[in-house]
């Protein structure tokens, strides 16, 4: 598993509207890389809303902010659209990328084991590197944790 000071693992994936982003074009920049389970749910739409309001304080210094889950670019679109989201979502449908930074497996949901993200964050430094990583994050208030972490 991916730990801190590891070299972020590098990746191109589709986000919503239509193009496409990768993980080390955005280097000479800190990168906040989130993993949430589902667009457009309570939790994931509480997290969304928090990064979308706290954008300006990310910008400010330098950095940026990735949204991913396994949903498909349409649902991202219509996600976005719906919350006014100001910030990439992108779509790890297969969950590969997922997988390989440590958030991707089994586990319960209303009882029932399911395959998919658990909740995780990545900061990443400016040259790539796993600067901090966050497991099992509680949505509500990580984002403004992060922006003042970060002197935001």
């Amino acid at each position: 598993m991916i730990q801190q000071g590891d070299l972020a693992p590098d990746f191109t994936l589709d986000r919503d509207g239509g193009e496409s982003i990768t993980l080390s074009s955005l280097r000479g920049r800190k990168v906040v890389l989130y993993f949430y389970p589902k667009d457009d749910t309570p939790g994931c739409t509480i997290q969304a809303c928090d990064f979308r309001d706290s954008l300006p304080r990310f910008d400010a210094v330098n950095t940026a902010v990735l949204g991913v889950s396994a949903d498909h670019v349409d649902s991202h679109d219509a996600f976005r659209a719906k919350f006014a989201l100001t910030f990439p979502l992108l779509a790890d449908v297969g969950g590969v990328v997922s997988d390989q930074y440590g958030v991707w497996g089994e586990h319960m949901v209303d009882g029932a084991p399911l395959m998919g993200i658990e909740r995780g964050t990545f900061l990443i430094d400016e040259e790539g590197r796993l600067e901090r990583v966050w497991r099992g994050v509680n949505a509500q208030g990580h984002a403004a944790m992060l922006a003042e972490l970060l002197g935001a």
